[in-house]
């Protein structure tokens, strides 16, 4: 049986991007975080970065991104360790690497699934590639023991988090439902993704059932920060 001290989550800095013209960050640094969870089964991995390759989106976006195998590597944990994946969403910033790994189960929910195969949605070559393994479940779900999908659509038709339960109580990987600490922190001029959400309501419904898990950390996809 996987027990709470058996999980340990490593943070994976992915790259950084320029937001572009027009954006309400315009000018200024983003950047982008996966995470790899550690548990006895091997590593489940949340998230894979920017792909390579996109010369549009390279250019809009000034893309600095890193790749899968190095980040990895820092954290001491190679490629063929990894045994199952999510993306909390196949934007391209989060789901650009996960051609690198040909029939490990990607987990997605059926809305994202279908969301970007929509025209301008992702770059489809980086989701779609020789011996996909995409596994389609709605809704909550379990992944590995004490690592669990939760769905969090509004920022994407089909965004989901991460809850890994820890030894001091339930650590959440936001992903995008929540842009970063300070609005999760509820602090004044944060960068938040509320009020550019696809869709608000859903939104809103989201995050007030992420808070009513009283997770005992946050950790996001756009901010090294973590709450508390």
């Amino acid at each position: 049986m996987t027990r709470p001290s058996d999980l340990h989550v490593v943070a994976l800095p992915m790259g950084e991007f320029t937001f572009a013209p027009g954006e309400e960050y315009e000018g200024q640094t983003g950047v982008v975080v996966a995470y790899a969870i550690r548990h006895r089964g091997g590593v489940f991995l949340f998230d894979t970065g920017f792909g390579f390759g996109n010369a549009e989106l390279d250019d809009y976006y000034k893309v600095r991104a890193r790749t899968v195998p190095e980040a990895l590597a820092q954290a001491g944990i190679d490629l063929a360790e990894i045994t199952a994946i999510a993306n909390c969403h196949l934007h391209p910033d989060h789901s650009g690497q996960n051609l690198l790994f040909p029939g490990v189960p990607i987990f997605v929910q059926p809305a994202e699934w279908a969301a970007a195969h929509e025209p301008d949605y992702t770059v489809v070559e980086w989701i779609d590639f020789p011996g996909a393994r995409y596994e389609q479940v709605a809704g909550d779900h379990e992944v590995a023991p004490g690592i669990r999908v939760f769905a969090t659509p509004g920022h994407s038709p089909g965004h989901q988090s991460l809850v890994v339960e820890t030894a001091q109580g339930p650590l959440l990987l936001a992903g995008q439902a929540v842009y970063s600490h300070g609005e999760w922190a509820g602090l004044a001029g944060a960068r938040e993704g509320a009020s550019v959400a696809r869709d608000q309501p859903a939104y809103a419904r989201s995050v007030a059932r992420l808070r009513a898990l009283n997770p005992k950390r946050v950790l996001f996809g756009h901010d090294h920060r973590a709450w508390p």
